[in-house]
């Protein structure tokens, strides 16, 4: 590995003609606007229907994305909010380069890599591999930090399963892969999603200087695998969902290879009523993923708990953020409540006047 892996993603590399599309809009300084809702396939009557609805529950900001504009926003989408579990799909994306030059390799064991924790792994905990924890199936059961009463209550017993055989939504998997990362790679998992993501996408609130770092590490005593929380912006975590919509690009650059953007969002587990789940993203399962709304094909999602939620629709070219102060104890949105809202949302663009 090069000792500086980062400039090489970092460099500008234009396109083929055929990738770079002329008529892409993308955010700059700011968000451009769609200029006439209706003609772009929306109707007002029934976005405001939406809108009414998102402020009768404890909804902080809505942003809707169409095309690289913006459809509409509610609240105050520059607002700083801790994005939880998905912090997940941050790391999911920032592995991808380190996969392409060789630096992470998916097959290497934790036994290869030396990972093991308070309670000590197993010999047979340890044949997991790198593959296993990003896409959930590692089937350790050890304690984890950061986990959410949901999260605790749906493990198995530990040394029920063997590596890779069953999925489970376990913090150890994702925290242990923040510690592999940082490992492979030599860098501070925030610092190099600002270097390899927010700085190409030009992110506008997203910070982690000297002056304010808007990542961290969240040790517990239950584990050595850290959590890593960011907190980030509504149309900041819009722009980190459009380059995913548009295959890792950003305009003339391409930030994340399209194979690994591809491979992130494939179905590897059937996660019942909650869909499907890739590489620490979620996915549309015939439709189903959120209570009381059916999907687009194609659809993923990264969620985090009490209602932060970044919804990409390909078919729509349609990206929407859903976020909620946690920070105040006991505000949430449930995933019914969300259910409703993306109804509403989905209905506004399904059903509006001269739809094209």
């Amino acid at each position: 590995m090069s000792p500086h892996p980062e400039e090489r993603f970092l460099t500008v590399t234009q396109l083929p003609v055929d990738e770079a599309r002329q008529d892409e809009a993308w955010p700059s300084a700011g968000w451009a606007m769609i200029d006439d809702l209706a003609a772009a396939g929306w109707s007002l009557e029934r976005l405001s229907d939406a809108f009414q609805y998102a402020g009768t529950i404890a909804t902080d900001t809505v942003m809707i994305v169409q095309g690289g504009r913006e459809v509409a926003s509610w609240g105050d989408i520059t607002r700083r909010f801790n994005c939880h579990s998905i912090r997940k799909s941050f790391l999911s994306a920032l592995i991808g380069p380190y996969v392409e030059d060789g630096s992470i390799d998916l097959s290497l064991t934790l036994d290869a890599l030396g990972i093991d924790d308070v309670e000590g792994l197993s010999s047979v905990e340890k044949q997991a591999t790198i593959y296993d924890l990003l896409t959930a199936r590692s089937s350790i059961y050890h304690p984890a930090g950061y986990e959410t009463p949901w999260m605790r209550s749906i493990k198995p017993p530990r040394h029920s399963q063997a590596p890779g055989t069953a999925w489970c939504y376990s913090n150890w998997d994702f925290n242990a892969l923040g510690t592999i990362f940082t490992e492979l790679t030599g860098r501070d998992i925030h610092e190099a999603f600002c270097d390899l993501i927010a700085q190409p996408l030009g992110m506008e609130d997203f910070r982690h200087d000297d002056e304010r770092k808007d990542g961290w590490l969240v040790p517990d005593a239950c584990s050595r695998h850290p959590a890593y929380p960011f907190a980030m912006s509504t149309r900041d975590l819009a722009r980190f969902g459009l380059m995913f919509l548009r295959d890792g690009r950003w305009g003339p650059r391409r930030v994340i290879s399209a194979d690994w953007v591809a491979t992130s969002v494939l179905p590897y587990s059937d996660a019942g009523t909650r869909g499907a789940y890739g590489y620490m993203w979620w996915l549309a399962r015939a439709g189903t993923g959120f209570p009381g709304v059916v999907q687009p094909e194609g659809s993923f999602s990264a969620q985090g708990a009490g209602g932060h939620f970044l919804v990409v629709i390909p078919p729509l070219d349609l990206v929407i953020v859903h976020r909620v102060d946690t920070g105040v104890p006991g505000r949430s949105v449930d995933n019914f409540q969300f259910g409703k809202l993306l109804r509403l949302i989905l209905g506004a663009r399904r059903h509006a006047v001269n739809p094209r």
